[in-house]
């Protein structure tokens, strides 16, 4: 299963305080992640990279806890015509 997750009172176009700092916090938008631990990783795999391809996500960073589970932070470059979402 997969959920969005909310950064702690973040919005999910703030980046993350390990945002490298070159960057401006209005170039990317972020997007954060929550991957269960029954996801294989084939499938995992398989998610991101369909949302890279059709939506222009990136990822920006991966977590993985002990129990299995993993938070990733997707991102990518705003722009002004919206590219379309692909939400679970």
């Amino acid at each position: 299963m997969v959920e969005p997750s909310s950064g702690a009172g973040r919005g999910p176009g703030t980046p993350p305080s390990w945002a490298p700092g070159g960057q401006s916090p209005d170039e990317f938008d972020y997007r954060p992640l929550r991957i269960d631990a029954t996801v294989s990783r084939a499938a995992a795999a398989t998610m991101l990279a369909l949302r890279a391809e059709f939506a222009g996500w990136e990822l920006a960073r991966v977590l993985r806890f002990p129990d299995g589970s993993r938070r990733v932070w997707l991102r990518r470059r705003r722009s002004p015509g919206l590219l379309p979402d692909l939400t679970p």
